[in-house]
């Protein structure tokens, strides 16, 4: 009978046990749904082109570079996010791309999360044509494509002109940061 009664204590106690633990699961999965209610449904998802304005900053000259922040401002009313570079090429009147596209900077990118009305930066660099040498064209616009889409924003380029061929002709992106320029 000892055995009988030895068995019947481990049997409740592990019933004991996996009742704890189905408690404690139960436990985790409310506070995991009060969590995400808690969370603005919006929060974590990308960017998309309608929900953005593109500007131009005011240009930071540097021995013989040019320097300007591009900068993606949330007109949404929905909290979303930025990751990696813009796309960006200079455009004639006609919508011709005048040179070739912009390179990447080895950066480390970073998930920049906008809020309506918050601002992300990237920084577009090139040699000052007048320098260099490189051969250039007067652009009438910048276009910028937000990441992971394919619609740009048409900024109206006011900077004058732009290396478009030949040496030192290339121009630089870096990856988005948070805010609206250095």
């Amino acid at each position: 009978m000892a055995t009988t009664s030895q068995s019947v204590r481990r049997a409740a106690l592990l019933g004991s046990a996996l009742a704890a633990l189905g408690s404690l699961t139960a436990c985790a999965e409310h506070r995991a749904d009060t969590a995400a209610q808690q969370l603005p449904a919006a929060t974590g998802t990308r960017c998309h082109t309608s929900e953005l304005r593109a500007s131009v900053g005011r240009m930071d000259p540097g021995a013989g570079q040019r320097n300007f922040p591009v900068v993606l401002t949330n007109v949404s009313s929905r909290t979303c996010t930025l990751h990696g570079y813009p796309g960006a090429a200079f455009v004639d009147a006609s919508g011709r791309q005048l040179g070739p596209d912009p390179k990447r900077t080895p950066d480390e990118p970073a998930t920049v999360t906008l809020a309506p009305g918050r601002s992300a930066w990237a920084g577009l660099r090139y040699a000052d044509p007048e320098v260099s040498g490189a051969r250039a064209a007067t652009p009438a616009a910048l276009l910028v494509t937000p990441p992971d889409e394919r619609k740009p924003l048409k900024v109206r380029w006011t900077a004058g002109e732009v290396p478009v061929g030949g040496n030192a002709s290339s121009v630089f992106l870096t990856a988005f940061e948070a805010g609206s320029g250095p």
